[in-house]
C-alpha cells in the first residue's frame, strides 16, 4: 500500500544508497503505519536538471510517501521524521554542492487506488 517516489539530482546518484535507504524505510515505517514490509513499493527517478533558489549550483532530494487516506497528522509528521532521516542517513554529500532534502506525506485516495498482484 505504501508508495514512495524518491527524485534525485543526477549529480547524488554515485553517493545516494537507494537501494539500502528502500528497505531501511519499507522496514521503519511498516510498524508505524500498520504495513506490511511486503506492500511497499519505492521507485527513484533521476532529476538531470533543476534549477534551485538563485540558480547557483545545488543538488536536491524530494520524496513523496503515499499512504491510505485516514492516517492522523502527528503520524504523518512521524513518518516525514523518519524518512528524511533515512535520507540522510543514506546519502553521502558531495563537496562543494550544497543539498536540499524536502519530503511530503499525502494521501493515496486523492484518486482511486488499485492493487493486483500477478
Amino acid at each position: 500500500m505504501p508508495q514512495i517516489t524518491v527524485e534525485y539530482s543526477a549529480e547524488l546518484a554515485e553517493g545516494f544508497d537507494r537501494r539500502g535507504f528502500a528497505l531501511a524505510v519499507h522496514h521503519a515505517l511498516a510498524p508505524l503505519v500498520s504495513s506490511e514490509v511486503g506492500d511497499f513499493k519505492t521507485r527513484f527517478r533521476t532529476i538531470e536538471e533543476s534549477v534551485i533558489g538563485d540558480g547557483a549550483p545545488a543538488a536536491m532530494v524530494h520524496v513523496r510517501v503515499g499512504l491510505l487516506t485516514g492516517r492522523p497528522v502527528e503520524l504523518k509528521q512521524e513518518v516525514g521524521r523518519v524518512t528524511i532521516g533515512l535520507v540522510r542517513e543514506h546519502l553521502k554529500p558531495v563537496e562543494g554542492l550544497p543539498t536540499k532534502l524536502t519530503l511530503e506525506v499525502y494521501d493515496l485516495d486523492r484518486a482511486p487506488y488499485q492493487k493486483l498482484a500477478i
